[in-house]
């Protein structure tokens, strides 16, 4: 995902948050389509102070984020001591070493408040005492069944017991991982057009085909070998030289999980150029 967006892409943002095609836009604002369309391409040049301020106003944002200084589309005067953020945060967020961005999509995320609640009950303890508790009275009711009667320790009753019990911070642990991950699966999802998102391809489709060309390559059995082995180490054939291609041979005659025919008064021998 983007660290930080640029003029054209919070423009082209902004527009379709909205819903918004640029003909609308420009009867909305009074601002030509051309030049409407061209502040939202990458090679665009300039904006007249003019069209920020118009553009400003109509989407409710102020003219710094809109050019990229700032973050703050709504906020910009808000008053950091309100915030209760400690120095370490602030330093943290000035520092540039981590994602502001995606912190900020973490934070927005419509289960945050969720996963902020739970972590709060698993810092500060809050429901141990009931946790604790049940632990007690099970740990109770083991001991009294095996002093009564006994059983043994494979005992359908004395197991059950004993599985009940739980281990608070091993489960709250749980809580609070699962409601990141989710939050985490959401913002990943909404990520996935964007242009540094990493297409989805199957790494063993992309081997297999290349596997199979290689194969069917139309030469001599020690080619279509050397071809295969190369392919499974990253290494272009195409690029050996007629030296390396012999070593290639003398190598792969060494091993026993191939099997290349020996040669016959001067037949199969690699022809390399």
């Amino acid at each position: 995902m983007y660290v930080k967006l640029s003029v054209p892409e919070r423009l082209k943002d902004l527009r379709t948050e909205r819903k918004l095609k640029l003909e609308e836009l420009a009867e909305l604002t009074g601002l030509s389509k051309s030049a409407l369309g061209s502040y939202e391409t990458d090679d665009y040049k300039d904006i007249s102070p003019f069209s920020i301020v118009t553009l400003a106003e109509y989407y409710g944002v102020s003219t710094d984020y809109l050019l990229g200084v700032s973050e703050m589309k709504n906020h910009p005067d808000t008053d950091l001591a309100g915030l209760h953020l400690s120095d370490d945060m602030l330093k943290l967020l000035a520092s540039g070493k981590i994602n502001n961005r995606l912190l900020c999509e973490i934070a927005t995320h419509k289960d945050f408040q969720r996963l902020m609640v739970d972590t709060e009950i698993c810092v500060d303890r809050i429901a141990a005492m009931r946790v604790h508790d049940m632990n007690a009275v099970l740990a109770e009711a083991r001991k009294l069944v095996e002093e009564r009667h006994n059983p043994g320790e494979d005992d359908l009753h004395m197991r059950t017991l004993e599985l009940a019990q739980i281990d608070e911070i091993e489960y709250f642990s749980r809580v609070v991982h699962d409601d990141l991950d989710g939050i985490i699966r959401d913002i990943r999802e909404s990520h996935i057009k964007d242009t540094t998102t990493a297409d989805a391809v199957n790494p063993s489709d992309t081997v297999r085909q290349e596997l199979e060309a290689a194969m069917s390559y139309e030469g001599s059995p020690q080619e279509r070998q050397v071809r295969v082995f190369c392919k499974q180490l990253g290494i272009d054939y195409d690029q050996l030289s007629k030296e390396e291609f012999v070593t290639m041979i003398n190598i792969l005659k060494k091993s026993s999980l191939l099997k290349i025919p020996p040669n016959k008064r001067g037949k199969n021998k690699p022809k390399r150029k």
